[in-house]
């Protein structure tokens, strides 16, 4: 019988950034939640940018930087997706990724993972049908996902600024009871799907 160890905090979440843009708001935000989001959680970005398109000729030989790119989702204990919306809905770069962590087939390194979804744009349905496109896509790869609080931020100038302060005393309540619950949710998953020692 295999031994099983429930982890205890600090919980290690990875979060990616669906945007490429150094100047994305969504980058802001997730400087935002980081800033917002109790001590027991650890953030590592993991990267997007230097994948290359997805292939699946590659699947028998991946290149290093999807190697490298797994085993940091592999390392992690729960993820935080944090996109834009471009023409209704994820970034191509966001959905490459995730194809590269699910290949190659039965070497899903998404499964299992305690997940959350937020974005912002500057429009006024705030990411809505990105998030839920994405939110499909997790859920095909099994990956358990916090459904609320459900967090769609039409970003105005000045709400938040580079360095992820937030300037409204509402919008930094709300961001952090997100984190919040999204700490109870990694902790709920991990009890509930305990990782093997």
């Amino acid at each position: 019988m295999a031994t099983i160890n429930v982890l205890q905090p600090p919980y290690r979440v990875g979060y990616f950034v669906g945007s490429l843009s150094t100047k994305s708001i969504n980058r802001h935000l997730a400087r935002a939640l980081i800033r917002l989001a109790p001590a027991e959680l650890e953030f590592t970005e993991i990267e997007i940018g230097g994948l290359p398109l997805y292939n699946r000729d590659l699947d028998g030989d991946f290149p290093a930087s999807a190697l490298e790119f797994k085993a940091t989702i592999a390392a992690q204990d729960a993820l935080l997706f944090v996109t834009p919306e471009y023409n209704r809905s994820i970034p191509g770069a966001l959905k490459n990724a995730i194809d590269w962590a699910s290949r190659p087939h039965g070497e899903n390194v998404i499964a299992r993972k305690a997940s959350a979804v937020i974005g912002a744009s500057t429009g006024a349905i705030g990411t809505a049908v990105a998030q839920q496109q994405l939110r499909s896509v997790l859920s095909f790869l099994q990956a358990p996902q916090m459904n609320a609080p459900e967090a769609y931020l039409q970003l105005k100038p000045g709400l938040i600024e580079e360095d992820g302060t937030v300037t409204n005393e509402g919008t930094e309540a709300f961001l952090r009871g997100f984190m919040v619950s999204f700490f109870e949710y990694i902790e709920r998953v991990l009890t509930v799907v305990p990782k093997p020692v």
